[in-house]
């Protein structure tokens, strides 16, 4: 319960929907019996809910949506026109939510839901942005451990704020969520977005479950994409580290240049070879089409941010009853 005469916030929970028809009913279930186990106790409004944001799902998820709309007076609908990708699905839903606080979960129910109850309290201690931290990857198989936590080392090394082991689900105020919207970024990474803001943090540890139903929405490929969309879109430091792969070529260069000279004046003994000269071609080309990758990436992000194309488009908007 809130201290003195304040009533309690209102919640609004987004959860980023893609092909979730398996797991979506029972989602449903729980997120309401948590709404209403937290409304009784007085820590949120009566008018607290769900908001499900459809990313272009090709199965049922819509449909299911707006049965579960029908049914619930707690459930709210967002319908992406395509698929946008997770972080702009999340993004959408945290946009139109119309929360004093706003918690974003994916729908698999792998976070810990109860733990909800501690961002609030958190929240009415005083923070604006609550963060969800996993204590362990025990459930993860030993390939997704050792690439996620690599990655977010990687994340560190390049000077990225991010908090270890945190994903997407965290508390933001209706402050936080106002100065988000005055990002307007077309490369989305949210985790590392959040942390630009500025405002009081809070961390609250969870353990992290197993997946209800249904498949992960993040394979390989899609995770790789998002480690690289956190590294160009917030950091400069593989620019950097190029100019000193350069210099350091490039000394490395002189140095075989000096030894080569001594070599044939002094010692007399240089074996002429096809190795000391397709070699360091064919290592210099390596390096340079690395560099030129790296430095495609950042040009290709500035190609999208110039555009100023929408992030996301709504196509229909489940509101609440009455209005």
């Amino acid at each position: 319960m809130q201290q003195g005469s304040r009533s309690p916030p209102m919640l609004s929970i987004v959860v980023p929907c893609y092909n979730e028809e398996e797991v979506l009913p029972e989602a449903a279930q729980r997120l309401d019996a948590l709404l209403q186990r937290m409304i009784d106790a007085e820590m949120i409004g009566s008018k607290s809910h769900v908001v499900f944001v459809d990313d272009g799902s090709s199965d049922a998820t819509w449909r299911i949506i707006e049965e579960l709309y029908q049914r619930s007076t707690r459930v709210r609908g967002v319908k992406l026109s395509r698929n946008q990708g997770h972080q702009h699905a999340l993004l959408a839903g945290l946009l139109t939510a119309s929360g004093d606080i706003v918690v974003s979960i994916d729908a698999d129910l792998q976070d810990d839901l109860e733990v909800m109850k501690e961002m609030v309290h958190a929240h009415a201690a005083g923070a604006d942005i609550v963060l969800g931290v996993r204590e362990s990857r025990a459930i993860d198989t030993p390939f997704k451990r050792i690439t996620a936590e690599a990655y977010y080392h990687l994340l560190r090394l390049m000077r990225v704020e991010v908090v270890f082991n945190h994903a997407d689900y965290r508390l933001l105020s209706r402050t936080a969520i106002e100065a988000l919207r005055g990002y307007q970024e077309t490369n989305l990474f949210l985790r590392g977005l959040v942390m630009q803001l500025g405002f009081r943090i809070a961390i609250v540890n969870y353990t992290r479950k197993r997946r209800v139903a249904g498949h992960s929405k993040y394979p390989l490929g899609k995770m790789l994409t998002l480690a690289l969309e956190g590294v160009t879109a917030f950091s400069t430091m593989p620019l950097r580290y190029i100019a000193f792969l350069g210099f350091a070529i490039s000394l490395i260069s002189f140095l075989l240049g000096a030894w080569a000279l001594v070599s044939a004046l002094v010692f007399d003994d240089t074996v002429p070879g096809w190795a000391s000269t397709v070699i360091p071609i064919y290592l210099i080309c390596g390096v340079q089409m690395i560099c030129l990758g790296i430095i495609g990436e950042y040009i290709g992000k500035i190609y999208l941010e110039t555009k100023r194309r929408p992030r996301f488009i709504i196509e229909t908007t489940l509101r609440e009853k009455g209005h």
